[in-house]
């Protein structure tokens, strides 16, 4: 089988991380695999922030667990030490499939470097807030940005069973 098609068949969300941080190198890796996905007109109206940082990723997750409604204490991201932000451009019809492509690819990438990841969602409603869009004003970037979601990474502390697939999904026209 195709490496490719195998790692989409393989990856699972996962829902409980090691606190161990991967390698700045492999955070880079699966970050400009992100880069490479496809865009509408080739527009690339995605953007991407890497939160390493305890502090900016606990205080992302306590935004989180708030919007989503969660008891104090719960952890929306599970635990990764990773998070990236994937940001659309909100000037760009296309943003929100772009940013779900560029997710897609992230996933891919984490787990093709034996590393974990989910999508966790609430990023729209983060950046909606003074804070979010202050820490995206001091980080350079302008315009208006909509968040597609996070891409939670790290090392895995589970192995979860695939779903079986439903069999009514596939039509053919032939």
């Amino acid at each position: 089988m195709n490496d490719i098609i195998k790692a989409m068949e393989e990856r699972r969300s996962i829902r409980k991380f090691k606190a161990e941080m991967p390698s700045r190198e492999d955070i880079a890796q699966i970050l400009v695999a992100g880069t490479f996905a496809a865009s509408g007109m080739g527009r690339q109206a995605v953007k991407m922030i890497a939160v390493t940082n305890k502090k900016w990723r606990d205080a992302l997750s306590e935004a989180n667990r708030k919007i989503g409604g969660w008891q104090e204490g719960f952890d929306p991201f599970y635990g990764a030490p990773v998070v990236v932000l994937v940001l659309g451009d909100k000037s760009v019809g296309t943003s929100i499939y772009d940013g779900s492509l560029v997710m897609g690819n992230l996933m891919l990438a984490a787990h093709s470097l034996g590393l974990g990841s989910i999508w966790i969602h609430r990023a729209k409603e983060e950046l909606e807030q003074d804070e979010w869009k202050k820490m995206l004003s001091d980080l350079g970037i302008e315009g208006e940005w909509e968040g597609i979601g996070h891409c939670a990474i790290g090392y895995a502390d589970q192995e979860p069973e695939a779903a079986p697939r439903k069999p009514d999904r596939v039509y053919w026209v032939e």
